[in-house]
């Protein structure tokens, strides 16, 4: 997710980030100062601003999931560059923009087992009190464990935390007179050197909102007891009070991404239309794990300049997400009287790692002081991953998911099922019907011949939710109609090659179909049938108007009515247009989580205790008498033939580079 750094603006020469990178001259101890502040005039100053964002408890660079070291991620990797950077400028500000308390097996740990007692700090506010932020807000992701362990966890922080939106109760006619759960601004006065050497103060006001979906999000733990405003509406109403307070410049602290969509009340994704606020200087924003400035995420959205690093003309930036990044906003500031005004700007988000090709490789090391802070706590972490959570009565395997219903594609979909039923109870999609899609990632192919999900019957722990699924996505839930269903199905067919009746020992899958593009759809019945041609082709066009491999398509055991619609819960990728799936776009999405399927999936196991996955066999191939198909797959599913209902399986003998061969008889 790393891009490109944003040229700088008229007033300063360009500087590469490879110059950035470079930090400190190795052979002088000379520092390379930013423009702003190498350049400054007697009357100007350079400030800079760095922010994280969403770094969901990645204090260590570790993958608790797949119990392995991840060089993409780690507070500790961004904590290393801090001084470097604060080194490049004249005067700097370290901010963080939320979603810090909850989003990897280290904080369950800490909310579930360890708890906070009367002096504990947590791990992630120890690492940011050594590394001296001065002022953070709230991601939705604080509400999670509840207002006790959020307010436990807040009270270790050696600063100030802020937030304008976020009520304690019923909301006031006019947003300043809302009882606030925290002060909805600071104030932060600094004493800056200008580039005479002259000193001056500089008042800085931060304000900070959340998103207003934490009431539907974490209903169970702020019903009654919380209530949120629209994030626009709130800062148009405390701007001017920071202003009138002596704010010399005023920079929100957005834990709300960008949407070019249209403003609309109490919006997820404000943060465009925050920035035309009068008075508003700057914002740093968050929750989407995407990254400004940077041309991919949002090109073509009005207001907003994805390499320049602007919302409607003023500095902005996300900083991904784990640490990945450092945002960072430079100002230069020029004081004309008694008060400063902003005259350039750049921005930058900095990221930890680069590619090179499908290598990652790290671009800083760990900050010693970082990692000894939460020492204790990620060493009892990878002892909780690593501990049972709950038991399967059946075992979790993968070897036969592109052939038949399959424990491991199944539990996913029992898993998001369950959740979204819960997440959509109070909502407009109440009394839709749930269906649930989910495919196999781990199916052999390049990966080889041991590249299955294989978790035997028994104690399951956390980190086994790796080999269930691979990603990092959100749980997402789209509503669709009956002949949607079946069209989405119809391009999940494609996986297979056309075969001809009659013949035997066809080849069964067709090799330039991904395995993750094969999603199957709990809640329904359904039949392939492999004499037909597929209906669409990769590109999810329509290449056969008169084929339909789907057959004898059910729901609830009456045949589906193609007009009735659906909430089919999947994943960011699918829903967002990932595979190209027919008609499935993220103008058919009515709710986007704030949990990663993993973390459904966690969560599932620990409320059902003992999980059934065994398959319900809800789908299968149309027979087609005499005709038979060859498929390779690892050669550990020998022993598993007889588990296999759905379809009728003969081992084949060996496959090539150590798979086995395996024979439908359909």
């Amino acid at each position: 997710m790393s891009s490109p750094s944003a040229p700088f603006l008229s007033l300063a020469p360009i500087v590469t980030r490879r110059a950035f990178l470079g930090g400190l001259a190795s052979a002088s101890g000379l520092v390379m100062l930013h423009p702003f502040a190498a350049q400054a005039n007697a009357n100007q100053a350079h400030l800079r601003l760095m922010e994280t964002t969403d770094i969901h408890v990645h204090v260590y660079p570790y993958d608790y999931y797949g119990d392995k070291p991840n060089e993409t991620l780690g507070l500790s990797r961004t904590a290393s560059i801090i001084d470097a950077i604060r080194a490049e400028a004249g005067n700097t500000l370290l901010v963080d923009n939320g979603d810090f308390l909850q989003g990897n097996p280290m904080g369950d740990f800490m909310a579930y087992q360890k708890g906070l007692k009367e002096g504990d700090v947590h791990p992630v506010i120890k690492a940011m009190n050594l590394l001296g932020y001065e002022a953070g807000t709230l991601g939705n992701h604080e509400f999670n464990y509840g207002l006790d362990f959020m307010a436990k966890a807040l009270s270790g922080a050696n600063f100030p935390y802020v937030c304008a939106n976020l009520t304690t109760g019923t909301l006031a006619e006019d947003p300043t007179r809302d009882a606030l759960f925290f002060k909805p601004y600071t104030i932060i006065e600094k004493t800056v050197t200008d580039g005479s050497g002259a000193t001056s103060l500089l008042k800085i006001g931060l304000i900070g909102f959340v998103p207003p979906q934490i009431m539907l999000w974490d209903v169970k733990n702020l019903e009654g007891k919380a209530q949120t405003r629209d994030i626009v509406e709130a800062a148009r109403s405390w701007v001017p009070v920071m202003k009138e307070d002596g704010a010399d410049i005023i920079v929100a602290l957005s834990h709300s991404g960008i949407d070019g969509s249209g403003q609309t009340d109490r919006m997820e994704n404000a943060s465009l239309y925050l920035a035309g606020v009068e008075g508003i200087d700057a914002v740093l924003t968050g929750h989407q794990h995407l990254v400004f400035p940077g041309p991919k995420s949002f090109d073509g959205i009005a207001g907003v300049d994805p390499v320049k690093g602007t919302l409607q003309g003023k500095p902005a930036v996300m900083a991904g997400f784990w640490g990945s990044h450092l945002g960072l906003i430079d100002l230069l500031l020029e004081r004309d009287g008694k008060s400063w005004k902003i005259v350039d700007f750049t921005t930058e988000a900095r990221p930890i790692y680069h590619r090179e090709d499908k290598t990652v490789v790290a671009d800083v090391n760990d900050r010693a002081d970082v990692l000894a802070a939460a020492k204790a706590e990620h060493e009892a972490t990878l002892a909780y991953v690593r501990t049972p959570v709950g038991k399967t009565s059946a075992p979790l395997y993968s070897y036969f998911a592109l052939v038949a219903d399959d424990p491991s594609v199944q539990i996913v979909s029992q898993a998001q099922t369950w959740y979204v039923r819960d997440m959509l109870k109070e909502t407009a999609w109440k009394d839709l019907p749930v269906l649930s899609a989910a495919a196999p990632f781990k199916a052999g192919g390049r990966g080889g011949a041991d590249y299955y999900t294989d978790v035997p019957a028994g104690d399951i722990a956390i980190k086994n939710v790796a080999d269930l699924y691979l990603y990092p996505n959100t749980v997402q839930a789209v509503v669709i109609t009956g002949a949607q269903v079946e069209n989405w199905l119809e391009m999940s067919a494609g996986m297979f090659n056309r075969l001809a009746p009659g013949q035997t020992d066809q080849p069964l899958l067709s090799t330039g179909f991904p395995s993750y593009n094969f999603d199957v759809i709990d809640g329904v019945t359904y039949e392939i049938d492999l004499s037909q041609p597929a209906r669409f082709d990769t590109d999810g066009k329509l290449a056969d108007a008169t084929a339909h491999r789907i057959t004898d398509l059910k729901f609830d055991g009456q045949p589906i009515d193609p007009a009735r619609k659906f909430v089919v819960a999947t994943n960011n990728y699918r829903a967002g247009g990932g595979g190209k799936f027919p008609e499935i776009a993220s103008d058919k999405v009515v709710f986007a989580a704030p949990d990663t399927n993993r973390d459904v999936i966690v969560r599932y196991i620990h409320d059902q205790g003992t999980i059934n996955p065994a398959a319900d066999a809800n789908w299968r191939f149309k027979p087609l008498p005499g005709t038979t198909a060859l498929f390779e797959t690892g050669p550990k599913a020998r022993p598993l033939l007889g588990q296999v209902k759905a379809a009728k399986i003969e081992d084949a003998g060996d496959g090539a580079d150590g798979f086995a061969r395996f024979r439908l008889v359909l």
